[in-house]
């Protein structure tokens, strides 16, 4: 069955800057405040928030470079708010709008998601030898303003994608799932999906026998330090996996056909860029190598986060390619 798909309406301007908006705008703007100030003063030589014998003290210089390059990011929210409430925002070309929401999505859903089951499992005293390590890094203060400022990033950055996405494209994604044409759900497509679902079977597996407790494949410092949190880390990385694969083989094969298609979309987008993301920064992370040797990622630590970062990307360009042919369709 194939979805005739009518062009959308020319988007009001005046909508654009209704209360909503300007109250998502205002909170997503504000919410930036803390983290930039921290960094700034870190960036100019304050140890607020610092302990006595943190790592982050060894290296002044890489210290500054790092809280400069997180700033610039976290200064693309305030950006991205703009766009996404400006009239001028609809002009923006779709690939320049979407692949910075998409990262930031990827960035910050695992802390809105982590961070609160991290509190709940703190509270009944599963926090383990993984909060001990962290008080020792930075103040844990930090964490709980840095933290909530994120979230609150999340949630008003991710209302006004919704709502902009709604006005611009939302004519893509309407109908249920056993509407979608036959040619969004073609061979090439098909396998993307399968391809993804292979490849997420080593870092599925690994995230999994980590967030039971198993701490093979583990270096010698990450293993001691395993505590309630981590395996919540862990256990996310599980579900963002399988979020992202679950919406590529439901879109690529019309399976869950009484769906909406918001929702194999949405399963796509989040659990893609969470991975990749997260995947991506953590091999990053890994390049460098830590001073201690038993703090340095094993082979299966690398695996896993770069397994999970080509997961992310193969269900990205799967969802690109098939909204794409649907705005084609529509033109």
């Amino acid at each position: 069955m194939t979805q005739s798909i009518a062009s959308p309406a020319p988007p009001d301007p005046a909508v654009r800057t209704g209360r909503p908006r300007r109250i998502l705008r205002a909170v997503a703007v504000v919410s930036c405040g803390p983290y930039l100030a921290l960094k700034a003063a870190w960036v100019a030589g304050s140890h607020v928030g610092i302990p006595e014998g943190s790592p982050l003290l060894d290296d002044r210089l890489t210290m500054a470079v790092v809280n400069g390059a997180s700033m610039l990011l976290d200064s693309a929210v305030i950006v991205l708010a703009l766009v996404l409430t400006r009239p001028w925002g609809l002009r923006a070309p779709a690939w320049l709008l979407a692949f910075p929401v998409w990262v930031a999505t990827g960035l910050l859903a695992p802390v809105m998601a982590g961070f609160p089951a991290q509190l709940a499992v703190r509270a009944f005293g599963g926090g383990g030898a993984s909060s001990a390590g962290r008080e020792a890094f930075l103040d844990e203060w930090v964490f709980a303003v840095v933290y909530t400022g994120f979230i609150a990033q999340g949630l008003a950055l991710g209302g006004l994608f919704v709502l902009y996405a709604r006005e611009r494209w939302g004519h893509l994604w309407r109908g249920r799932v056993r509407e979608l044409p036959v040619s969004a759900t073609g061979a090439a497509h098909r396998a993307l999906a399968v391809a993804a679902a292979v490849l997420a079977l080593l870092p599925l597996t690994l995230h999994a026998l980590w967030a039971c407790g198993v701490s093979s494949g583990l270096g010698e410092g990450r293993a001691a330090e395993r505590g309630g949190e981590f395996h919540v880390l862990e256990g996310l990385f599980v579900l963002f996996l399988l979020a992202a694969v679950t919406g590529a083989v439901l879109l690529s094969f019309r399976r869950g056909r009484g769906l909406p298609v918001s929702v194999p979309l949405a399963l796509a987008w989040v659990g893609s860029s969470a991975v990749a993301c997260w995947g991506g920064w953590l091999s990053l992370a890994s390049v460098g190598g830590a001073a201690d040797l038993a703090d340095r990622p094993t082979p299966l630590m690398n695996l896993a986060h770069a397994g999970q970062m080509l997961v992310g990307l193969l269900v990205a360009y799967h969802v690109a390619e098939r909204s794409a042919g649907a705005a084609r369709r529509s033109a």
